[in-house]
């Protein structure tokens, strides 16, 4: 195990104090990690996992789940533990590659912990115009982050991107989107529409060609309340297509965008989640937005967004 830093380091990400035993280059440094409450941080270790790992796993599931705890193998890459919404262990592979080895600690198992610690995460990204936070959530490839950054580019901030991480508990009537890190996931085709070289930009990890994008302005670092959701799909139209989701299609909705909610049966975490969800489907806007399947088109998607919002309430 070779993926170590010489001592442990303090970082920021989710709301959350990280001290890892993994140098990540691409979160915030924790100035003042001593000073933190140790409740709300998350220990990232190096550990032998190898023997649990054989003794829990099953034949055709990748992965291993009970209530409080979840481990799971990606091959080539580590095997992973997350207990307690704070401790995440990480076996290496022999050969494992740094940089596919972080992406899986900062998506998969940051997103296991924040449901052990009874915040929804949703697969999406989100970005804060006028002092609320707007999420866009879809499947993969569906364009969530080129489109998050059509906003960034029109001077809205970026709140998350592809982990949108809600806290229910200060008793709001909209959850808070508590923020991620500085940082964007785009594909080749996005920065060449943007207009982006990638000379100076680091690939998420061996042949990719999708590109971690650091924010150094542009990016809304305080929790900020949720107002709405789009739901981004392609399809084979000639202009977008942007309606409102009734309400009895939303809890639907939010289940199937939960980030790895295929864990949530086995955690003992389903009623929560239909609480949560339940909660949300009432108190905020949701719209499903649909965008062509060839062509770039994610500024005019922005002008429509921006548009329906206005109707709605918001004024640019």
């Amino acid at each position: 195990m070779t993926i170590s830093t010489l001592k442990k380091q303090g970082y920021k990400a989710f709301g959350c104090l990280v001290r890892s035993d993994i140098a990540f280059p691409e979160l915030p440094v924790w100035e003042h990690a001593g000073d933190t409450v140790q409740g709300n941080a998350i220990e990232v270790e190096l550990a032998d996992l190898s023997e649990e790992w054989s003794a829990l796993s099953e034949p055709g599931r990748s992965s291993y789940a009970i209530p409080g705890r979840v481990m799971f193998r990606v091959p080539g890459a580590a095997i992973y533990d997350i207990r307690g919404g704070n401790r995440i262990k990480v076996c290496p592979d022999e050969d494992a590659d740094p940089d596919e080895l972080r992406l899986f600690i900062l998506g998969s198992c940051m997103g296991a912990a924040l449901m052990q610690r009874g915040i929804l995460p949703l697969h999406g990204s989100a970005v804060a115009i006028d002092g609320q936070a707007y999420g866009i959530v879809g499947d993969s490839g569906a364009g969530k982050s080129t489109l998050a950054a059509a906003f960034l580019q029109a001077g809205f901030p970026l709140v998350s991107d592809d982990v949108i991480a809600l806290d229910f508990s200060g008793g709001h009537r909209r959850p808070l989107v508590i923020p991620s890190y500085p940082q964007q996931k785009l594909w080749q085709q996005s920065l060449d529409g943007f207009g982006i070289s990638n000379e100076s930009l680091r690939p998420l990890f061996k042949r990719e060609t999708k590109f971690a994008v650091p924010l150094s302005v542009g990016y809304h670092a305080q929790p900020i309340p949720l107002a709405g959701l789009f739901e981004l799909s392609k399809s084979e139209i000639t202009e977008p297509l942007l309606t409102p989701v009734p309400k009895l299609e939303r809890l639907s909705l939010l289940r199937h965008h939960t980030y790895r909610q295929f864990w949530l049966d086995r955690l003992g975490m389903t009623d929560w989640h239909f609480r949560a969800t339940a909660a949300l489907a009432t108190n905020i806007d949701v719209y499903r937005l649909v965008r062509p399947l060839s062509g770039f088109t994610a500024p005019e998607l922005v002008k429509r967004m921006l548009h329906t919002l206005s109707k709605e309430g918001w004024s640019p």
